[in-house]
């Protein structure tokens, strides 16, 4: 029996991912084939070159200032702007290759030039062309039962390949890739569930973030996020029904690049999973 698990994307509360895979390890559950989207690819493409849970963690809170250093003021500014019809440079907007120069030294570090060449476990990481309005799924393995080869990638970086489905829009840049311009996997796919089964696992785990709650002390961008969560949930119920299991971890009004949660992040994801342990092995070994 092939376990996959799914990883939602959500900002820096994607550390919670690796939680997870630390708890499954601590209650000696392997994993065999990993999907992640936007920051949920992240962790996954670690973990897929052989990154321990705890490691995985270590390194977001070494390279997180550098990735997510950004002032929520130009993000309110630029919408602003574009609610009243200016034109709005993206020129002052994240690239993200800070992020991409970050992962391909943490893959060449594992021998690993291209995502193809990982053999640790099935990969797959969904983008949006923007362009073509198309879903990409970069991959180091092309699944054989689809119809449409031509929507898989595996001659990529793995920095290039995280960085195409974790640029967010109105932060990040459209990552440009041969004739590609992507965007965050998240606006057509945020739990890939589906492509994990098609990687040949045999049940899998999806995990994705409880939408938090409006009240009087909320701000414009706790509203963003709770606006973020609700659309990906809605675009995923496809995938989420496709799922054996939902786990659904709950990180507290943590914004889309709060670091300062980091630490607590990473404890909501190992602590669900510990709650959730005992119906997970029952759904694994029935």
């Amino acid at each position: 029996m092939k376990l996959g698990v799914a990883l939602s994307g959500g900002g820096i509360r994607g550390i919670a991912h690796a939680g997870m895979l630390k708890a499954l390890e601590d209650n000696g559950i392997k994993v065999d084939v990993i999907g992640g989207t936007s920051s949920g690819s992240l962790v996954a493409a670690l973990y897929a070159l052989g990154y321990s849970p705890y490691y995985i963690y270590i390194l977001f809170k070494r390279y997180s200032k550098d990735i997510a250093q950004i002032n929520s003021s130009p993000i309110i500014s630029g919408i602003g702007n574009f609610m009243m019809n200016k034109k709005v440079a993206i020129s002052g907007l994240k690239t993200g290759e800070t992020l991409e120069k970050a992962y391909n030294d943490l893959a060449r570090k594992k021998g690993i030039e291209k995502i193809k060449d990982i053999t640790q476990m099935p990969l797959v990481i969904p983008a949006v062309d923007v362009q073509l309005s198309k879903e990409y799924i970069f991959t180091n393995q092309i699944p054989k039962n689809t119809n449409d080869k031509s929507q898989y990638i595996t001659d990529i970086s793995l920095g290039k390949a995280v960085r195409a489905s974790s640029s967010f829009p109105a932060i990040f840049c459209p990552c440009e890739f041969n004739s590609h311009k992507f965007l965050d996997g998240g606006v057509l796919d945020n739990i890939p569930v589906l492509e994990v089964k098609k990687q040949g696992a045999d049940k899998v785990i999806a995990v994705n973030f409880k939408a938090d709650d409006i009240d009087e002390k909320s701000n414009i961008m706790d509203i963003a996020m709770r606006t973020i969560d609700i659309m990906g949930n809605k675009i995923s119920e496809e995938s989420l029904e496709q799922s054996d299991f939902i786990m659904t971890i709950e990180t507290d009004k943590t914004g889309l690049l709060d670091i300062e949660k980091l630490d607590k992040c990473y404890m909501s994801g190992y602590k669900e999973t510990v709650k959730n342990i005992d119906e997970i092995k029952k759904i694994i070994y029935q």
